[in-house]
């Protein structure tokens, strides 16, 4: 039985990867949803567990850098400054750390390994899980190059938008899907998609319901997938094109992706959607105040600011007319983000984090390798398993990715876009400060990167052609007719 959909998958990926490329992107978004489903039979490869994301990030880097002039483009962009050379910098200094540390520390440092059954702390040793982290973050790497290069072109941002949709669209199905196991019998419709040899929480329960996770394997990956979805969809939203899909379908997805979100019951999750309510208002202020020469950002003020005003009056209202109605509200978050400080997840979370920061300095920053340890926050468990060397290039990619980049003056939509990225990497971001296990930035991360490098390539080609028409020797050349 658990043979028929890793068949329609492969099926699926064959027929992708045969026909045009926005056909790959479809499918990488909506395999985003199955973090709990093995692709390959897991005794085929030693008990490895590989998803469908990742299988499907593959076929999509061979299918953009198969040939010679697809793999010198992509040598360009990795040893080019402006381009992407601080993060093929991070990926150099990640494998050299990878394949030296953890035999020249081995024994001395001590760590908590990445395997679910050991949850203890003890001495450094190299392991398969090294090799898995190093393929995992190489895939994401390289997914930052395909997205550079894929998204170029209005017609492939049109289908990533609409990937998008569809990725976030498969996150509510599956969503309520586990839901529902609550009320019908769905169990067994389930089953045949979590097949991981890693632990799945999937049958956690609190005292007003089930903890819903999809096909995710634990509720925490599932609220971190939802609040992707939900932030880059809410800011990515006014680069579509008018019509059905942004006007109609994508309100319904972000009212659903938010539902879901609040019944994952995941405390990062909570923060991270914290984060994003401030990120929307200050975005609508900026755009109110800074973005009248920009159509796509300037559209929608006044609509979404008397549908805002019109949700906080009536929820005011309710409260009043209804106090009861907000202290199952308050009873959640205080259980799951106020008092999450004193529950034994947060102590173990924390003596992961602590002891991969010791292992920092046990190593003289060098770090440990990839998969060495394990944490409990991005930034720790870049610099414990990467080094510090590595993690300052990876800041540095980010800083120039998303902070010094300009679109180009005539590209209104690459503009948005990008404003929209900004806006859209804050909530995820402080949610991994406090659930990030793996210095693997990860494949939707990689896709934020890409599409912002993209939106800003006309840049760099408008910027070459106004310093080549102003530099004195085109000056003369144009005089004489040359």
């Amino acid at each position: 039985m658990d043979l028929i959909p890793i068949a329609v998958f492969w099926c699926l990926a064959a027929w992708a990867f045969v026909g045009r490329s926005h056909r790959l992107a479809y499918l990488f978004f909506a395999a985003m949803s199955f973090g709990s489903f093995a692709v390959v039979p897991p005794a085929w490869l030693s008990g490895l567990t590989l998803t469908p994301a990742p299988i499907v990030a593959v076929l999509l880097i061979v299918r953009h850098f198969i040939g010679k002039d697809e793999l010198a483009y992509a040598l360009g962009m990795a040893t080019r400054p402006s381009r992407l050379a601080w993060l093929f910098l991070f990926w150099a200094f990640a494998c050299i750390t990878t394949l030296f540390m953890p035999r020249l520390f081995a024994g001395e440092v001590v760590v908590v390994p990445l395997r679910q059954d050991d949850i203890g702390a003890g001495p450094l040793a190299p392991s398969l899980q090294n090799l898995s982290q190093l393929l995992y973050l190489s895939i994401s790497v390289a997914m930052v190059f395909v997205f550079t290069r894929m998204l170029r072109t209005a017609a492939m941002r049109r289908h990533a938008l609409a990937a998008l949709c569809l990725g976030a669209a498969m996150a509510v199905f599956t969503g309520l899907l586990d839901f529902g196991t609550l009320f019908l019998p769905l169990e067994g419709l389930l089953e045949p998609f979590r097949t991981a040899t890693y632990a799945l929480l999937t049958s956690i329960e609190v005292v007003d319901g089930k903890r819903v996770v999809g096909l995710m394997p634990e509720a925490s990956t599932f609220g971190y997938l939802t609040l992707s979805f939900l932030v880059s969809l809410y800011f990515l939203r006014r680069a579509m094109p008018a019509g059905l899909l942004r006007d109609r379908i994508v309100p319904v997805l972000l009212v659903m992706l938010v539902l879901l979100l609040w019944l994952s019951t995941s405390s990062a999750a909570y923060l991270g959607f914290g984060v994003f309510a401030c990120a929307a208002v200050a975005e609508w202020g900026w755009r109110a105040v800074g973005a009248r020469r920009n159509p796509y950002l300037h559209r929608g003020l006044l609509r979404e600011f008397m549908i805002g005003l019109g949700v906080l009056t009536v929820l005011l209202l309710l409260v009043v007319a209804f106090p009861q109605l907000l202290a199952p509200v308050m009873e959640r978050i205080d259980t799951w983000v106020l008092q999450k400080a004193a529950s034994s997840s947060f102590e173990e979370r924390n003596m992961w984090t602590q002891v991969a920061w010791d292992a920092v300095a046990a190593t003289y920053g060098l770090g440990v390798g990839l998969g060495g340890t394990r944490a409990s926050n991005l930034l720790v468990a870049l610099a414990s398993n990467a080094g510090v060397l590595a993690t300052l290039c990876y800041l540095a990619f980010v800083v120039q990715c998303l902070g010094l980049r300009r679109a180009a003056p005539f590209d209104v939509q690459g503009q948005a876009l990008l404003v929209g990225i900004r806006w859209a990497y804050a909530a995820p971001f402080v949610s991994s400060l406090v659930i990030g296990t793996s210095p693997d930035f990860g494949l939707f991360n990689a896709f934020l990167y890409g599409f912002a490098m993209a939106a800003t390539s006309a840049a760099s080609s408008y910027r070459a052609q106004v310093s080549a028409a102003s530099s004195p020797f085109s000056a003369a050349r144009n005089a004489h007719g040359v």
